[in-house]
Parts: structure tokens; C-alpha cells; sequence
């Protein structure tokens, strides 16, 4: 009988606004202390996947943000300026509309990260390059300050979570295969 009534105030405690929004300060905290980082689905880019077309060094053959998903980026880069975070390491899948997204922040240069790409037209390399995006992570430098701009399917791969375009996941540092959602933040 303790047992259970412990379970319940524990239950009562979470169920209260400020227990959902210590975790959420946590997270930020740990994101801005270098423990953890910030993974982002690609701003709104109307479509699925990518055209029969698609080339990866030529935007017109992709699927690109519309005006809702630039300003969904910008936002995110004033959101992590109010949060404490003005010049992130910044790494971005290669495709325009991650890359694009990270550009719109306005948080600084924007280094392209191959372990990011999308793999939704190939997925029989989602897990190989699951596992490369966890080491290239790890391998830098702890402490480091990063914000990760990929796609759903790659984030799906490594945490589980299906997010919306433009929404953000803080995942501790260092990350393990499922990555341990700290926080997630809706697109601002």
C-alpha cells in the first residue's frame, strides 16, 4: 500500500505544469552546457520525399522550404538566441531544405554533415548510417555547443520520435542508439 501511494504523488507531481517545464529547463540547460544537442527536422517543405528528379547539388530538382518554413527557421534561430545560444557548431543534412533551414537561423556558418542526408529513397543504409551520425557526434569535441538539422526518417531512425517539420529534439550527450530525448520543443 506505500508502494502504490508513493506512485500516486509522484504521478500527482508530474501531472503539474511547472514538472514539464523543469525537465524542458534542463534540457536547455544541458544543450547550452554542451551535454546535450539539438536535433531539428527541416523547416516546412510542402511534399514527401523528393522528385523523380531530385539532384543533390541542384535545388530546383527538390523539394524546398515555402515561406511558412523559412520563417519557421528564423524563429528557431531567435528562439536558441533567447535560450543563450548565439554561435552553435551548426551541421546540416546536404539537401537544400535542411541546409536551408540552417542558413535562416542566422546562428553562423553551416558545415554540411553527409551522416544527416535524408535515406528515405534508400533505406537499407538507415542503419549503417545511423550508427556513422552517432560517432561523428561523439568524436566531437564534448562541451561543444551543436545544433543537427536532418529529416524525419533520420531522426525517427535514431530516436524513435516521429517529429513535425520545424520540430526540435535535445538529445544527451553522448548519443547512444536510441538517442535519450531529453526534451521536445514544437516548431516556434
Amino acid at each position: 500500500m506505500p508502494d502504490r501511494f508513493v506512485a500516486c504523488l509522484l504521478l500527482a507531481w508530474l501531472a503539474l505544469p511547472g514538472a514539464a517545464q523543469a525537465s524542458e529547463r534542463e534540457a536547455w540547460d544541458a544543450l547550452r552546457e554542451g551535454r546535450a544537442v539539438l536535433l531539428l527536422r527541416h523547416a516546412t517543405a510542402p511534399g514527401m520525399g523528393d522528385p523523380a528528379n531530385f539532384r543533390l547539388g541542384d535545388c530546383s530538382t527538390q523539394r524546398n522550404l515555402d515561406q511558412r518554413g523559412r520563417d519557421e527557421a528564423r524563429r528557431w534561430g531567435q528562439l536558441l538566441r533567447n535560450q543563450g545560444i548565439s554561435r552553435p557548431r551548426l551541421l546540416s543534412s546536404r539537401w537544400c531544405r535542411a541546409r536551408d533551414t540552417a542558413q535562416q537561423m542566422d546562428l553562423g556558418p553551416v558545415e554540411p554533415l553527409p551522416a544527416l542526408d535524408s535515406f528515405f529513397a534508400a533505406r537499407a543504409r538507415a542503419k549503417a548510417q545511423t550508427a556513422e551520425l552517432v560517432e561523428r557526434v561523439n568524436a566531437l569535441m564534448p562541451g561543444t555547443v551543436m545544433v543537427l538539422v536532418s529529416h524525419q526518417v533520420n531522426i525517427t531512425a535514431l530516436t524513435g520520435v516521429y517529429p513535425a517539420s520545424g520540430e526540435g529534439l535535445i538529445l544527451a550527450r553522448p548519443l547512444v542508439l536510441p538517442a535519450q530525448v531529453l526534451a521536445r520543443i514544437p516548431p516556434p
